[in-house]
């Protein structure tokens, strides 16, 4: 598929380096992290990683039916979109993070093809692409109904679902804020969309275009709470004065890698190389570049 066929919504980001640079490793949490050049991100692993639209150096072999399988077009198209930190964030030094932008850069090296970002206002828009194969790798929530229509790996990382509220909020536990009046503002399309439109019988779920709508829409009091993952709470959070996340949650988030249904030969390839990330420290150091925050941990 010609990457033209991505929805104009999409922007593309892509930049070339002159030459793939040698150095750092990433083995474990607290490891130096590579410059980045641009938009792309040096992917967890040895080595800096190649910048969008480069050549990854130093991959292991990997057979060509699974290159072929996970990068038909000869590049791995990485679907992010911004305000989450499993997604696409700026990073402590101004430059790109996050989970799927960073893994991307890794799983791109590994393979030994070109790597381009693919960003798109909401996480419901990058899915879409996933499924119509104009993108060949996220990172997002793994539920039920998803795996229906694209491929997971096992789950790598646990989030708590909470609620945001602005500053001043008269709410100030979870069981309020279902409640007659109140305007629970969701992601358009997001599973909190669909989950909460279930569960709420008093409160009005309001879907919101975007992180930075919904953001807009707290602060000038269109919206009483927005809800999602921590991650992204804590996110708009900080941008917020004195709004709050409420304590508790009510619910989980089971975040996976993704990729298109209908290529098969890709993905026992894909699970050991999700599992090995997992071993080596390459994912810890990852989330940690990202600054995901709300993390369940393993007892709950």
């Amino acid at each position: 598929m010609k990457l033209e066929t991505i929805p104009a919504r999409a922007k593309i980001i892509q930049r070339a380096n002159a030459a793939v640079r040698l150095g750092l490793a990433w083995a474990a949490l607290g490891t130096t992290v590579a410059a980045l050049t641009g938009c792309a991100s040096p992917g967890p692993g040895t080595g800096t990683g190649p910048s969008t639209g480069s050549v990854a150096a130093a991959a292991p072999k990997v057979d060509a039916a699974v290159r072929q399988a996970l990068a038909p077009t000869g590049t791995l198209r990485v679907g992010v979109y911004a305000g989450s930190p499993t997604s696409l964030v700026k990073a402590a030094d101004g430059r790109p993070a996050g989970v799927a932008h960073d893994l991307g850069q890794a799983l791109a090296r590994d393979l030994g093809v070109l790597v381009q970002v693919v960003e798109f206002a909401r996480l419901a828009q990058v899915l879409e692409a996933l499924k119509a194969g104009q993108v060949d790798f996220t990172f997002t929530n793994a539920t039920e109904a998803r795996a229906k229509e694209m491929d997971f790996t096992s789950p790598l990382v646990r989030l708590e679902l909470g609620y945001l509220v602005p500053a001043g909020s008269r709410l100030l536990r979870i069981d309020e804020v279902d409640r007659p009046g109140v305007r629970v503002g969701v992601a358009q399309g997001s599973t909190s969309q669909t989950v909460l439109g279930a569960r709420l019988q008093q409160a009005s779920v309001v879907a919101t275009p975007s992180l930075d709508a919904a953001r807009a829409m707290l602060a000038d009091g269109r919206l009483d709470t927005f809800a999602t993952n921590k991650g992204i709470l804590n996110e708009l959070s900080d941008t917020l004065a004195g709004s709050r996340i409420l304590d508790g949650r009510w619910g989980l988030e089971t975040m996976a890698i993704a990729i298109p249904q209908g290529r098969a030969a890709a993905r026992p390839w894909l699970q050991g190389w999700a599992h090995s990330i997992t071993q080596d420290g390459r994912l810890r150091a990852v989330v940690q570049r990202s600054g995901l925050r709300g993390l369940a941990s393993d007892r709950d």
